[in-house]
């Protein structure tokens, strides 16, 4: 995740701007707040799992289907974009809740904290498990606001695919652009759903080309609309050359009809079905050259001959190739398109042994998974999410965290859905799995079977061992974690009474546990705990938290701006520590240049002289990284972290006997030394702004802007309304009250 940072303190007259990268957005929006009332926080599944009706299901085939069957699949997008609806719908369907749940009554299954229900969004992602038509799929609903981006990002790290959920009336929005990059980072196969068609303002069109347009993506329209907005009835699959309708007497969707299209009843639709058709065969023969020697040698004359089974096989080859997106459309909340939206799923989104995951041939089998996130319930203790790449997990059995080089006792074994959760016997790979019994674990930590599994996968991997009574050998094969961003809000904390105070730290060592985006340090000058956060709802939702689940009535201090510091010139410094500790002397003395970095860095990038090769055999490297980034920890103007500094170590003089404590300590003081020698500048967070407002308002819009420091770029046009883009400093939009912008916040990355 990525900001911009504008200077806003420097040593000259000059006020510029230094850009790194942005995903984060404000828009303009009625503050719809919702009273928070009781809401029921009970609902009932269909029956239990494996079972549908009166039918019982093989158990087997419900739990270790066949690979090529499994989908492990996001939903994401942009908030309000009808997520968690898609979700609910997608449950009722496939047979596994009674009845169709509304975010706003507060009674859906993915949306189960009381915080989100009072609130109707999203803050946690929620997986579930269901069957469709002989598939298994694993879900996950992932947040749309942008405080709790980590969630997608964690949560598309062990996905296969995704489905990206469009405001029809919208398009692509602020969040939208963020999601897709993060499924972009992963190479993550997707499919969109223009939901919403239903709305006021729906378009099919300006949504197919915003698509094209902002995402730079290549749509592939699977399914036309049959009316927009009042008038929306169904869709036309224009695969098959089928209309859908959906039965207005019907109360949940299930009730539609798919009849084939006549030149008799349907001329137009018809006549513009066959050329969607004919140009969408035209698109998957330019990216498939498989597709394209068929249709160029046995159906170039007339292509309404080509097999539905053919441009089906055609399009998901496309689709996992990340050429191209098939688009279909619907609308969630009126139970229309969700159906076919599963059929989608299943047809055109890989399973997991279609992904490409080139450790698995160092396991040759043997159990690997990752955990992508932690939950704590009171009763059973942490809960780990794993994704198993290969092998099987069983319960009752030790597995191996290779980051934490420990071996832990797995008791149990579940399946997911949503809060509630079925004991299962064992699990295959492909699978998402649900474990209780790992303490130690943490987001992003490699399981594997035992120690030795993991060294015999390093040995297959081609990696030797470097360091004799470590496990580096086996760091070879640490699957890649999750990216977390760092905070741009912080603020005190402080329990009702100093007796409360290990409660409060057991409260947010579980919290930053299950969280990674939420850091916790201590004020070294007052002693107050210090809470930093993704943004000012973030921070509200810990704080509603520490007192719903842990009894603890807490005081939050007032939120500041995380600002950073950094440099300007070079400059070289030396230090030299000399002391008598009993009868040993240490001594350490080091030389070194501070400059400015010549990428954008979060951390201090560390570099070494030739003449410190024979010093450094003396003090390990990685004492000096650690020496270097804690004294880059506080800034000399704010305190706040320095960022965008290399730093080259020239001189390295080491007593024999001196403690790596002392020498540690010399490098740290000469890099305090060096910084404040150097011109230096503090630099404030740049946020990303959108903001949709209608026509008479502009105005007044503009010119609030530009008394927050705004810089426009850009003013568009979406149907009745303006669009203004641009960049506005966090400080200045946190002034805003609810009913102008919704949670502005921003992040910043390493």
């Amino acid at each position: 995740m990525f900001t911009n940072w504008r200077i806003f303190a420097v040593n000259r007259q000059k006020t510029f701007s230094v850009h790194i990268h942005t995903t984060c957005y404000c828009k303009i929006k009625a503050n719809l707040k919702r009273s928070k009332t009781q809401v029921p926080l009970t609902r009932s599944y269909s029956s239990p799992p494996g079972i549908v009706g009166n039918e019982v299901k093989s158990l087997h085939s419900i739990i270790n289907p066949p690979v090529a069957k499994i989908r492990n699949i996001g939903i994401m997008a942009h908030i309000d974009a009808g997520k968690t609806t898609t979700t609910e719908r997608i449950l009722y369907y496939s047979g596994y809740t009674r009845s169709l749940g509304d975010v706003d009554d507060g009674d859906t299954v993915t949306d189960f904290m009381a915080q989100e229900r009072e609130r109707g969004i999203t803050i946690q992602s929620a997986a579930v498990t269901l069957d469709w038509k002989g598939y298994r799929v694993n879900l996950i609903d992932t947040p749309g606001h942008v405080d709790f981006t980590l969630e997608v990002e964690r949560c598309l790290r062990v996905l296969d695919g995704a489905v990206a959920v469009f405001d029809a009336s919208a398009g692509v929005e602020a969040q939208t652009l963020t999601v897709w990059r993060q499924a972009d980072k992963h190479k993550i196969p997707r499919i969109c759903f223009l939901n919403k068609m239903d709305k006021t303002g729906a378009s099919f069109n300006y949504a197919v080309e915003s698509i094209r347009e902002k995402l730079k993506a290549k749509p592939l329209i699977l399914q036309l609309p049959i009316g927009e907005a009042r008038t929306f009835q169904g869709v036309v699959d224009v695969v098959n050359r089928e209309k859908l309708i959906w039965n207005s007497d019907s109360d949940d969707g299930k009730d539609f009809e798919r009849k084939p299209l006549s030149e008799a009843s349907d001329p137009t639709l018809l006549k513009e079905t066959v050329e969607a058709r004919n140009s969408l065969i035209e698109q998957v023969a330019d990216l498939d050259d498989e597709f394209a020697d068929l249709v160029l040698g046995e159906f170039s004359e007339d292509f309404d001959l080509v097999p539905a089974e053919k441009l089906q096989a055609a399009i998901h080859r496309v689709t996992l190739a990340q050429a191209a997106v098939p688009v279909l459309c619907g609308s969630a909340l009126k139970n229309k398109g969700v159906q076919p939206l599963l059929d989608a799923v299943t047809t055109y989104l890989p399973s997991p042994e279609e992904r490409e995951h080139g450790f698995l041939q160092w396991y040759k089998g043997d159990l690997c998974a990752l955990a992508f996130k932690v939950l704590h319930d009171k009763q059973r203790g942490p809960l780990v999410f794993l994704r198993i790449y290969s092998g099987t997990l069983t319960p009752q059995s030790a597995v191996h965290n290779v980051n934490r080089n420990c071996t832990e006792r797995m008791s149990r074994l579940l399946l997911p859905f949503a809060d509630q959760h079925v004991e299962i016997p064992s699990l295959t790979a492909g699978n998402i799995a649900l474990t209780v019994g790992l303490k130690q674990t943490a987001t992003g930590d490699t399981i594997v079977s035992s120690k030795s599994s993991a060294l015999a996968a390093a040995r297959r991997a081609g990696k030797g061992e470097r360091k004799p009574g470590r496990i580096s050998e086996a760091e070879s094969v640490l699957l890649a974690g999750v990216e977390i961003p760092e905070p741009v809000f912080f603020c005190t904390i402080e329990p009702p009474s100093a007796a409360k105070q290990p409660d409060l730290d057991h409260a947010l060592e579980h919290l930053q546990r299950e969280d990674p985006s939420l850091k916790v340090k201590l004020d070294p000058d007052s002693g107050q705990t210090v809470l930093c956060g993704m943004g000012e709802l973030h921070i509200e939702i810990i704080h509603d938290r520490i007192k719903r689940e842990y009894g603890l009535e807490t005081y939050l201090g007032p939120l500041q701006v995380a600002y950073r510091e950094t440099i300007l010139n070079s400059v070289r410094a030396t230090d030299t520590l000399d002391r008598v500790l009993g009868d040993k002397r240490h001594f350490a003395r080091a030389e070194l240049e501070v400059r400015p970095a010549e990428e954008p860095c979060g951390v201090a990038t560390i570099e070494y002289a030739d003449s410190v090769g024979e010093d450094l055999l003396q003090a390990p490297r990685e004492d000096i990284e650690n020496a270097v980034h804690s004294a880059c920890l506080q800034g000399p103007l704010l305190g706040s972290p320095i960022q965008d500094v290399a730093v080259t170590l020239h001189s390295l003089m080491i007593h024999p006997g001196t403690s790596t404590t002392m020498v540690t300590a010399c490098i740290s003081r000469c890099v305090q030394k060096a910084l404040k020698k150097a011109d230096k500048q503090v630099l404030e967070p740049l946020m990303s702004l959108e903001v949709t407002v209608s026509r008479e308002y502009l105005s007044p819009v503009l010119a609030d802007l530009a008394q927050r420091r705004g810089n426009i770029q850009e003013i568009q046009t979406r149907q009745d309304n303006k669009v203004v883009l641009g960049f506005v400093p966090l400080a200045e939009i946190m002034v805003l009250g609810p009913a102008s912008f919704s949670s502005p916040t921003g992040h910043f990355c390493p």
